[in-house]
C-alpha cells in the first residue's frame, strides 16, 4: 500500500529571515575571533616589551652599581 504524499509543512514554517540571521550570526562569531587572535599577539607583544624593559632596565643598574663599588674601593 503507497503512502499519501507528504505536505511540505517545513517550507511553510521556515523563518524567512533565518538564513541572514545564521549568516549575521557566523559572521559575529568569526569576528569575535579574529579579535580575540589579535589581543592574544598584541598580549605576547607587551610581554616581551616589558621583560626587555626589565631586563635592560637591570643590566643598565649593574653597569652603574659596578661602576660606583669600582670608584668606592679602587678595584
Amino acid at each position: 500500500m503507497a503512502l499519501p504524499e507528504r505536505k511540505h509543512v517545513e517550507e511553510e514554517l521556515l523563518d524567512p529571515t533565518a538564513i541572514p540571521r545564521n549568516y549575521r550570526r557566523q559572521r559575529i562569531k568569526r569576528r569575535v575571533r579574529q579579535d580575540r587572535a589579535r589581543e592574544r599577539n598584541l598580549a605576547r607583544l607587551r610581554f616581551w616589551l616589558a621583560l626587555t624593559a626589565v631586563l635592560a632596565t637591570s643590566i643598565a643598574l649593574a653597569v652603574v652599581i659596578w661602576n660606583q663599588i669600582q670608584q668606592l674601593f679602587g678595584l
